[in-house]
Formats: structure tokens, sequence, C-alpha cells
């Protein structure tokens, strides 16, 4: 389902002098993927000078080549990767960074090549199958990093990641206790679920955490509080990432660990959500429905599937001054799946042949698309607008007009 870009077909425009209000103006017939390769550098950024520990991306929220060669420029040297298809595309496009093998249900043969090929020596777990598994696969190696996820709440997250993966209470101190007997560096690892709206989330898992160390007594080398972390979306306004990094620091400096112990997060929206957005065309109106030509089997699954709202912006010149009003969105494809409920505030008048910015897709939405029933777009323009919403920008950058770039 994934669709991984390389660096071929990019704009020319590549020194994002480029406005999205220029690319409209050509009328682009086919959806057109706006990126902003400055916001990726901003948030990666952030992350590696503020955040107080190691911060490894997420690869799954968007697989771009382009998009890992960036966050790498700026600092980030260490990928949460989940299928050996993601080892191979970091391992290939990212020679010198170390990869992270974080899904604990992994296939034997992914976990041979990715240690004996690719030299990944950091697997993530929750049974003792998975255990034995690594065990048998690596040839019982001694220099592996084991992190034991545990099962957290997701109650403070728009998206959960609770029933699928980690260890129950009464799992952990068997767990725990053999997977420090087989490795070099063992952790703990968990995921709080997407879109973590308060650092609280953060705090009571830090809890969980300490209760299992009590219970296995065991001496820990990694804490891995995973991701979670959140972007700004429409009715979504999260406090700032500082607050989240401050609460995680404090809990993880009151763990009973070792003292030389390290800590861990995996960002991925939050290094990516800002790295692009669509521009797509209205082919249709009737009353408060829009017809568009990307949709929920292209750039917008979430906002079809989970009723993620995303912001949205008309770009017509001159600016309509009509009143937004409340509207939901057909895809392109024939199916009545292809539908999102929104609701999408734009501008009363707006019509068919009118240009929409749909913005923050550039985690997930740009890699969750298909090519079913036909539709679909390659069409891709490095633009230099800020992005449609931020959790990056200082109060300076802020007072900055939206179409024009801080470096």
């Amino acid at each position: 389902m994934h669709k991984h870009h390389s660096a071929l077909g990019l704009a020319t425009a590549s020194t994002g002098n480029v406005t999205v209000a220029e690319i409209a103006e050509r009328r682009p017939v086919q959806p057109v993927t706006l990126l902003r390769p400055h916001a990726a550098r901003r948030a990666a950024r952030f992350f590696v000078e503020k955040f107080p520990g190691r911060s490894m991306y997420a690869v799954k929220a968007n697989p771009s080549a382009d998009l890992l060669e960036i966050l790498w420029d700026s600092g980030v040297t260490h990928y949460d990767v989940a299928s050996i298809a993601e080892v191979r595309l970091v391992a290939r496009t990212l020679p010198q960074a170390t990869l992270c093998f974080m899904h604990p249900v992994k296939a034997e043969e992914a976990i041979e090549e990715a240690y004996f090929t690719h030299g990944v020596r950091t697997f993530s777990l929750d049974t003792m199958d998975e255990l034995r598994k690594i065990q048998r696969a690596t040839g019982d190696a001694s220099d592996l990093n084991l992190l034991v996820r545990l099962r957290v709440s997701s109650d403070h997250s728009k998206l959960s990641l609770a029933s699928k993966f980690g260890a129950e209470p009464g799992e952990t101190r068997e767990l725990l206790f053999a997977a420090r007997q087989a490795a070099d560096a063992m952790g703990i690892c968990f995921h709080v679920g997407s879109q973590a709206m308060t650092p609280a989330a953060y705090s009571e898992a830090m809890e969980r955490v300490r209760a299992a160390i009590v219970d296995a007594a065991v001496t820990v080398d990694i804490v891995d509080v995973g991701g979670g972390f959140p972007s700004v979306y429409p009715g979504m306004e999260p406090p700032p990432l500082e607050t989240y990094f401050e609460t995680i620091h404090k809990a993880f400096e009151s763990l009973p660990i070792s003292y030389s112990a390290e800590l861990w997060c995996e960002p991925g929206r939050a290094l990516c959500a800002e790295y692009a957005s669509v521009l797509v065309r209205v082919e249709k109106r009737r009353g408060d429905e829009l017809y568009i030509n990307d949709g929920a089997y292209g750039a917008l699954f979430d906002a079809a599937h989970v009723g993620w709202r995303f912001p949205v912006k008309l770009v017509r010149e001159p600016a309509s001054d009509a009143k937004d009003i409340a509207f939901s969105f057909y895809g392109p494809t024939c199916d009545d799946l292809d539908h999102m409920a929104g609701p999408f505030l734009l501008p009363a008048d707006v019509g068919p042949g009118d240009y929409v910015e749909i913005g923050m897709l550039g985690a997930y939405g740009c890699a969750m698309r298909t090519g079913f029933n036909g539709f679909g777009s390659d069409l891709r323009e490095i633009v230099g607008d800020q992005p449609m919403e931020t959790m990056y920008a200082t109060a300076a950058e802020r007072a900055v007009p939206s179409n024009v770039v801080t470096l």
C-alpha cells in the first residue's frame, strides 16, 4: 500500500521559490503534492536539539527517500523501521544510519537479513516466542539491543495503539529477565498512541515502566517512549512540544535505571506532517459537498476512515471574501466510501475549477496512496510557503507572511 518516492520526478523548482498560488495558476489537472523541505528540516532540528535523548524517525509515517535524506542532513541518525522493506530502503538511502527494527512481530527471515546483511542490532519484542525467534535468527548473537514493549493506555491519544502490541503486567517479569540474559543492552519501550494531546500520556506510561522494572528487578539500559508526539490540526491544538519533553525527562530521571541509561523516542508524524500538503481541484459541487480529484484511496485515507480533519485553504486570486461554511468532500473514485465528512471550512462561493490546498499531509497521507480505480498522481513540487499549521514557529516567524520562508 505504501508508495516510495525517489528523487526522480521532483519538480524543477528545487530552490523552493515557487508558491502554492503560482502552481494553482498553472491549472494542473491532477493533484499536486507540495513539498516543504524547510519544514522538515526545522522539525528535525527541533527534536535533535531539544529532546533530552535520542530521536529516531519512524519511517512508516512517510518513507520518501527525499525526506529521509533531509532528516539525515538535519541531524537524525537513527531510524525506526517496521519491515524488511523499510530496512532495505533506509540502508540503501542512508548507508551510515542506525536502524532499529521496532515492530514487535517479525518474520524470522526478516530478522536474519536485517542482522546479517544490514547490520541491525536493535529489535523490539513483546513475547517469549519473539525473543526466541530473534535469538534463532541471529545465531544467539551477543551484541543485541533488545527492547521489551509494554502495553500502555492510549486514552490521551486520537488514534489508539493499545490493543495490538505490548506485554501485559503479568507477562513482563519473565520477559524482562529473559531479555536481560540475552541482550548486550536491554530496554523497555511503549507507544501511547498517535497524536497524544497531553504530556500526561507519557508520565502515566512511565509509571507502567517503573512498575515493570521494580517487579522484575532488572537493570535497564534504554527507555524508549515511542512516538505519539502531536501536530496541529483543526480542533486539535496541543500544548508546546517542550512540555512533553520536560514531562518525559522528569519521569525518566526518577526511574530506577542504570546511571548510564539512554532515553529514546520515535517521532513520525511530528517530523513529517508539515513536510507536505496536496493541491486538489474541485470538479463538482452539490450543495455543501465538493467532488475533488484526490480522496480516500489517495492522500486522504485518514480523513475518510478515521474522520481526521485537515486544514484547508481556497487558492484563488483575488482571494474570496465570502463567509466560510462547512463542506464535505467526495474523492474521484466510483466508491461511496471515497467520502471525507470533515467538516472542512471554505468560502461559500467555492465551486468547480477552484483549487484547494489540503495541509499537514506529510504524515501518512503521502505514504498510504493507492492507484485504485486508475486515479492517482505523481506530480510533486517544492514550494517555499510555510506549512498551513506548525508546532515549530517562533514568535518572530509567526509574524512573517505565510508565503515567505525563514531558513
